[in-house]
């Protein structure tokens, strides 16, 4: 809420998202956050069509195809997350040394960040040398896994540079310039469809050809971005002055990003087990999850959004020498994000019965039984909006403020300590399920038989479950005892 007292003399003058009214009493300028926000929902809207555009080309090589990028694309994203997503540290650093007006140390954090994505270069070459293997795990027919494996090798071949562009995208976010990541992003969206034409069907190089289009369109963005943020105010960043490497600031930076990293990690991994669940019991189950996903997802892209321009307030506030303003930005991007998700869900709900049908071919022997189902996950989906909501807010301004480790505990707790094996438990009947003939489990522990319906109630209480303990975390305020160098 809006602080009850007058902005104290000496006040910082260059506070974010600062409006004092006639009296001096502060409040938060929402003109200011929409600036800051709405390139970011922009952003995050733009890189979902991104991952749309592989599939629609791969679409139209053959259903193998199809399922050989079903079968290993949240396993990518995992590995990208995980491998590089430690540089997501950037945008809380830049954030702070901006807010305190130290702009040389924000382009040294930018440097750092660059430097640490050189690191992920052997885990990207380990995990590319273990894709055969990986995907020879899951038992799919031949053919779909010399496929899958064509579209894995090349695709973390660019991992490094997604770590590097993720690195840009986090200082431009962090010094609030939010539209040249828009742009870069937008730049390397046209160029993945020009490229994904060229080398899947102009070369005949078809699944693989998606994959190097997605990654030369990446070494694109991220030419370009290295243009912009030299260009970007050099005599106030001084970017040429703070290029060298410093390993213990790069050590600093990955122990910071690395938890945000594993949370991410942890939230992709048990969505996408969550997933598998659903499809294995049927494919009634499995389509209306995966249209409520999609909806979900229409929620999600700007809520994102908010709750990244979240982190740049919150670390820009911190950074300015009053946490007291970083409360009230974070404690109003949380409502902002967990009311706003939580009413776009349940307008959703309730067009559910016009929407639903849309996605469902009606010469289908499942097409009645599909909608039905998705038109009760969507309340269950309502619900849960709002406290993913919570949930992500609340970590995105932890981030801001540099508490990381004990927020990645808790959701990689929570994740796999309840969410995964509740899902399990309420969804499989007995009969059903991964461990049926494999393990003498008995029968009755393997599940309740609820189906989706079971898998959504566990989603929906871990997210209850995490956005309170997150809310909590970031009312509790050990954030503020928080110093980062």
């Amino acid at each position: 809420m809006d602080e009850p007292k007058p902005a104290a003399a000496g006040a910082h003058p260059a506070l974010p998202a600062l409006r004092l009214d006639a009296e001096g009493r502060r409040h938060v300028d929402m003109r200011a956050v929409a600036a800051l926000a709405l390139p970011l929902v922009l952003n995050s809207t733009i890189q979902a069509v991104l991952s749309l555009t592989d599939t629609w080309f791969i679409g139209r090589l053959s259903v193998d195809a199809t399922a050989a990028l079903g079968a290993v694309y949240w396993f990518v994203i995992l590995a990208l997350l995980l491998f590089g997503g430690a540089t997501m540290a950037v945008q809380t650093l830049v954030a702070q040394a901006y807010g305190g007006r130290r702009y040389r140390r924000a382009s040294r954090a930018l440097w750092t960040g660059l430097w640490a994505s050189l690191v992920t270069v052997p885990l990207f070459a380990a995990a590319i040398l273990a894709g055969p293997g990986l995907v020879g795990v899951f038992g799919l027919d031949p053919a779909i896994t010399v496929l899958a494996v064509d579209y894995w090798q090349p695709r973390l071949a660019g991992g490094p540079f997604a770590a590097a562009l993720w690195a840009l995208s986090a200082y431009f976010n962090g010094v609030g310039r939010t539209r040249l990541p828009l742009l870069v992003t937008s730049v390397v969206a046209v160029s993945n469809v020009v490229l994904n034409e060229w080398l899947i069907f102009g070369l005949g190089m078809g699944v693989a050809g998606a994959a190097w289009a997605t990654t030369l369109a990446q070494c694109l963005g991220v030419g370009l971005a290295m243009v912009l943020m030299l260009r970007l105010e050099p005599q106030r960043y001084r970017p040429l002055a703070t290029w060298r490497p410093r390993l213990p600031a790069i050590r600093s930076q990955l122990l910071l990003g690395i938890p945000m990293a594993a949370t991410a990690s942890a939230d992709l991994l048990g969505s996408a087990l969550f997933q598998v669940m659903q499809v294995r019991i049927g494919a009634v189950d499995g389509a209306a999850t995966m249209i409520v996903m999609m909806f979900t997802s229409l929620a999600y892209m700007p809520g994102i959004g908010v709750a990244l321009a979240g982190t740049t307030l919150v670390g820009q506030a911190i950074g300015a020498g009053d946490r007291e303003w970083a409360n009230v930005l974070g404690s109003r991007i949380i409502r902002l994000v967990s009311l706003g998700m939580g009413g776009l869900g349940l307008v959703m709900a309730l067009a559910g019965s016009l929407l639903v049908p849309l996605f469902v071919n009606d010469s289908d022997g499942n097409a009645a039984a599909t909608i039905a189902l998705a038109l009760k996950l969507l309340w269950i989906a309502a619900v849960y909006q709002f406290f993913d909501g919570l949930n992500f807010a609340s970590s995105f301004c932890l981030r801001g403020a540099g508490d990381v480790r004990v927020p990645a505990l808790l959701v990689m707790g929570l994740g796999f300590g309840l969410f995964v094996p509740l899902c399990y438990l309420l969804s499989f009947a007995p009969g059903q399920g991964w461990f049926v003939g494999r393990y003498d489990v008995p029968s009755i522990v393997l599940g309740a038989g609820l189906g989706a319906v079971g898998g959504w109630l566990s989603l929906l209480l871990y997210c209850m479950l995490a956005g309170a303990v997150l809310l909590l975390r970031w009312r509790q305020g050990a954030w503020r005892a928080i110093r980062l160098r």
